[in-house]
């Protein structure tokens, strides 16, 4: 893990979730509840000001995979392992019922693309502010790609 020396992040504990999920794939979420409970007391905290999980935003989308991340606030808060690990594992719950009801990430249908509507936005951003040679170059990597 990459825990700080004061103690895990957030994200750590989401990681250590998920990785309790891939050993035991038949483990009730009460139960991965009550293991990082275990793991965790006496351990420091995580910080407050980095409440959030990166890598889950192309999982899920944002109010699923946030969704237990004010439990874990107030875990933090009022010093309770349980709330943490609470909100750590409905966060899982979430991302993982999203997944299962719409498919991994690039399976989806035209309606659930999260890219829509941004998309133009993005390219007009990106062809204003980037330098030619850059645009040039991201191009060939994107043509490189897709033909490999």
């Amino acid at each position: 893990m990459a825990e700080t020396e004061k103690g895990p992040t957030v994200a750590d504990i989401f990681r250590r979730a998920q990785a309790i999920r891939s050993e035991k794939a038949q483990a009730s979420y009460k139960e991965i509840t009550t293991q990082l409970v275990r793991e965790y007391s006496g351990s420091p905290f995580p910080p407050t000001y980095n409440l959030t999980i990166p890598e889950q935003d192309s999982r899920a989308p944002e109010e699923d995979w946030t969704a237990g991340l004010p439990l874990v606030l107030r875990g933090i808060q009022q010093k309770d392992w349980n709330d943490v690990a609470q909100g750590i594992v409905l966060s899982l719950e979430q991302t993982e019922n999203y997944e299962r009801s719409r498919g991994p990430e690039g399976t989806r249908d035209k309606w659930h693309d999260r890219s829509k509507g941004v998309e133009e936005a993005t390219a007009k951003g990106v062809g204003k502010w980037m330098p030619e040679e850059l645009m040039k170059l991201a191009e060939r990597k994107v043509q490189e790609r897709e033909r490999s």
